[in-house]
């Protein structure tokens, strides 16, 4: 068992159910029509479902498409807030919540690569995620009971929008697969005026 296995299993989550529930209510509040703290909450509801599935799902191949789908939102959704709302987060003076932020999710992620190795239908795994999933959610709740529910009152109004593209931009670049973005030597190709050779040539 790891060092984060071992401290997720003494202390995460810390709050309760309800705590969480109260949190994600007032986050709801502050949530404008389909601004940034809106898709935030919408990934939260979805990671979390994801992370059930996973729990449920009877066999090793249907743990590992739900761990998978799993992975590929909470990447690209860290990623995001990573690039775009930790940052605000410490330009608004919370440089101590970005920081702590950044390193919870950069330890999400180690967690997440090391299961891929377990076996799925086996304990270490199912304990693993347990962990990870007792770690995301107390990250959730302190987003959105504290985090995310003060930089949404501190941004001025007009700079929601901004925030809410660069959001969904930085989401997409990740969610969306290379299939449907240009590879570097294709951007590269174009700044210099010169026509890219097609994928798989």
């Amino acid at each position: 068992m790891s060092i984060f296995d071992k401290l997720a299993a003494r202390i995460m989550p810390p709050e309760s159910a309800q705590d969480r529930a109260n949190a994600r209510k007032v986050a709801e509040s502050l949530a404008g029509d389909g601004d940034w703290l809106a898709i935030v909450l919408e990934h939260h509801r979805q990671i979390e479902a994801f992370f059930t599935q996973a729990m449920v799902a009877p066999d090793g191949p249907s743990r590992l498409n739900a761990l998978k789908r799993l992975a590929v939102l909470l990447t690209g959704h860290a990623n995001a807030e990573e690039t775009v709302l930790y940052p605000a987060l410490a330009q608004g003076g919370e440089k101590g919540h970005a920081a702590m932020a950044y390193q919870e999710q950069a330890m999400a992620k180690v967690e997440m690569a090391l299961l891929e190795k377990l076996d799925p239908m086996g304990r270490d795994w199912r304990e693993k995620l347990e962990h990870i999933q007792g770690a995301v959610l107390h990250h959730v709740y302190e987003e959105e009971g504290t985090w995310f529910a003060e930089l949404q009152q501190q941004l001025p109004t007009a700079e929601r929008p901004r925030l809410t593209r660069r959001f969904v931009e930085e989401f997409e670049r990740y969610t969306r697969g290379p299939s449907q973005h240009e590879t570097p030597m294709q951007m590269a190709a174009q700044q210099k005026g010169t026509p890219s050779a097609p994928m798989g040539k």
